[in-house]
């Protein structure tokens, strides 16, 4: 995997519910058993929102273990992670086969009163090295700091989306939301406001932001699952922002197609 210069370990984020989705996500895939990991770390049910991936528990350990088949070394680096209530998000950089493939996958769950895994959203998307700004979709902080702030992180981050993205939404005070310094992880962006300013006031944007579905914060750190569009098609939006003083000063995002799926209960 390459060096991504992660600058703290996510761990000190660690309650019992993101213990449980990293040992999930780590015994299903760079482990090869998803039946053993379904069993220990899911709840009564399993509700599946992955591309591809079958519903349920059996769906899930059939689904994975045909990808293991066809991968049977698959690295994985958990970069980011951590809870919210009941809710669990992780931040992975995925490598198959010694670099024969390497992606980035966001991973959202709910789970039950005794902590197991009963629902599970996923979006993924290649690795694609370096932006205009040196940075990637995965390097960047880690530590979480600042855990008095959660809600209020939460809060600002939601209504930076509904007020400065969402459509019919007026994007004519970036500042408010935004830190001087702003650090960019999109491959084809680089840091800075203006081109947040570019794109919130574009007149006919490509990506287009409609609803909030979860929003995951722990201190420092919000993630929220978005429908959104790209082109007028469906697409899974997720954004990752770091805070500071009440401002965002750092971006990751990721983003895959939501069509209708046949095998699972569909992106959301």
């Amino acid at each position: 995997m390459p060096d991504i210069a992660i600058q703290e370990n996510a761990s000190q984020a660690s309650g019992h519910r993101v213990a449980r989705a990293k040992a999930f996500i780590t015994e299903a895939f760079a482990e090869g058993r998803p039946e053993a990991a379904v069993q220990a770390h899911t709840g009564a049910r399993f509700v599946q929102h992955s591309t591809g991936v079958k519903d349920g528990k059996a769906g899930f350990t059939e689904s994975i273990t045909g990808h293991n088949r066809r991968f049977p070394d698959h690295r994985i680096q958990i970069v980011r992670a951590w809870e919210d209530d009941r809710l669990v998000f992780l931040h992975i950089l995925h490598n198959l086969n010694d670099g024969e493939r390497e992606y980035v996958t966001t991973e959202f769950f709910d789970t039950d009163d005794d902590g197991k895994l009963v629902e599970h959203w996923s979006v993924m998307g290649d690795f694609k090295g370096p932006n205009p700004s040196g940075r990637t979709q995965v390097d960047g902080k880690t530590a979480i700091s600042d855990l008095d702030r959660t809600e209020a992180n939460k809060a600002i981050v939601q209504t930076m989306l509904r007020e400065s993205v969402f459509p019919g939404a007026r994007p004519d005070s970036i500042e408010r939301f935004f830190g001087k310094v702003y650090l960019q992880h999109n491959p084809g962006l680089g840091d800075g406001l203006e081109i947040v300013r570019e794109l919130s006031q574009a007149e006919n944007p490509q990506l287009v932001y409609h609803e909030i579905v979860l929003t995951v914060g722990r201190g420092n750190f919000v993630a929220v699952l978005c429908k959104s569009s790209w082109a007028g098609a469906p697409l899974a939006q997720v954004d990752i922002l770091r805070l500071e003083d009440g401002k965002i000063v750092e971006h990751w995002d990721l983003n895959e197609p939501a069509a209708p799926s046949d095998v699972n209960s569909g992106k959301f």
